[in-house]
């Protein structure tokens, strides 16, 4: 079982990607699903999450206001979608499957991780 995650891509400041996460061999619904980015020498940091069954989203306010984290039941798949983006959203971005998540206003955190996607990478030139 695997998250294959899409969407990266080179973007100018201001401009937006839609990120997404999908499953083949397991349902989404079943997992707080979390998206993680990576920038070059810098440590892993949660900026999004949205929980099982009512679905609450939360993000950092690093991303507040600019990206939103959104499931499509039918299609077995979360999204992340970024907009505004700005040079320092540059990173490497992961899903994680959880068995839940918490978001405080700097950070969230995956728990009881199951799976996680390759990654995408997302640059955004100034």
């Amino acid at each position: 079982a695997q998250l294959v995650t899409s969407g990266g891509g080179l973007v100018q400041a201001g401009g937006s990607l839609r990120l997404s996460c999908a499953a083949s061999e397991f349902r989404l619904d079943d997992y707080a699903i979390g998206w993680f980015r990576q920038a070059p020498g810098k440590e892993p940091e949660g900026v999004a999450c949205i929980k099982i069954g009512n679905g609450v989203a939360d993000v950092t306010n690093s991303v507040k206001g600019r990206f939103t984290i959104s499931r499509d039941t039918n299609k077995n798949a979360v999204y992340l979608q970024m907009n505004s983006l700005k040079p320092e959203d540059t990173a490497v971005y992961h899903c994680s499957a959880m068995g839940d998540c918490a978001c405080s206003a700097d950070v969230c955190y995956p728990r009881e991780a199951r799976y996680w996607g390759q990654g995408t990478q997302v640059t955004v030139s100034a």
